[in-house]
């Protein structure tokens, strides 16, 4: 968190905003860091966790300015990409969201804007099958590894990494939807963005690192169960309802099916890797 508050701060001359950070009831001493170290920063310190929608509503709700930008704390803004975001906003009024290009920490490209999946790409995507056929179409295709990512473009969604929000796609859409605890809030949130007839929009002269973080065993599971549950809410509750009626009882089915199956198989692997780590040590 800290490198990513001094990279905006050292971002200050290029437009005019505030920075909030919502803390989910750490016990790192990061919320007393950011109080000492970074004392023009709007610290909301909550007694619970509300999670990434939780907090993030949280901060939208309480913002002083119109537009506003999610941004996580395992991020480095690298200078220039706020005014670019801006620039890009204010060129560009039908545009809801937009979102910069990320990069890892050694600099490789991270595929940080995808189109809607489908079942074969879920089937695919952070799983074994995945990992042994890296390059299958389906997945090229949700990940845009077909698009060079060197010029802007409309995409279907973007990851809540780090996103510009239009204020006025707030006022229609309410931030976040709640339902998610996290995982998949930023894919629905860009659904309801091309639904309310804003576009959303990759920008790479924009430019943000992102260092995805890692779980403990223990808390992977957890995140398994909550991104599995986020994913059929997500196709439910959206892409399920521009199916014909008929169809929908029986595709809800087999989603629940099969994204069980893709839970229990990623639960179980985390267990055996587990256990060969104990038998190793």
């Amino acid at each position: 968190m800290r490198a990513c508050l001094q990279s905006l701060r050292d971002c200050r001359n290029e437009a005019e905003f505030e920075v909030i950070v919502v803390d989910n009831a750490s016990r790192d001493g990061s919320p007393d860091m950011v109080e000492r170290e970074f004392p023009e920063v709007r610290l909301l310190r909550q007694s619970t966790n509300l999670g990434f929608t939780g907090g993030h509503n949280l901060a939208l709700k309480e913002r002083a300015h119109p537009h506003a930008a999610l941004l996580n704390s395992d991020t480095v803004v690298h200078p220039g990409a706020i005014a670019e975001l801006v620039r890009h906003m204010e060129a560009n009024p039908d545009h809801g969201v937009v979102g910069p290009k990320l990069l890892n920490p050694d600099g490789s490209l991270q595929y940080s804007c995808r189109r809607f999946p489908n079942p074969v790409a879920a089937a695919f995507r952070s799983t074994w099958l995945g990992r042994i056929f890296p390059n299958h179409p389906s997945l090229r295709a949700y990940l845009m590894r077909d698009f060079t990512h060197d010029r802007p473009a409309e995409v279907d969604w973007l990851s809540g990494a780090a996103m510009f929000l239009r204020g006025e796609l707030l006022d229609i859409i309410e931030g976040l939807d709640p339902a998610y605890f996290m995982y998949c809030e930023d894919e629905d949130l860009c659904w309801r963005a091309w639904e309310a007839g804003f576009k959303v929009v990759y920008q790479p002269a924009a430019v943000v690192t992102h260092a995805i973080g890692r779980s403990t065993d223990q808390a992977a599971n957890k995140m398994i169960i909550r991104h599995h549950r986020s994913m059929y809410r997500f196709y439910t509750h959206r892409m399920l309802r521009r199916k014909p009626l008929i169809l929908r009882p029986p595709l809800a089915l087999a989603a629940l099916l099969g994204l069980s199956l893709r839970a229990g198989t990623a639960i179980a692997k985390n267990g055996f890797d587990s256990l060969r780590r104990s038998v190793q040590r």
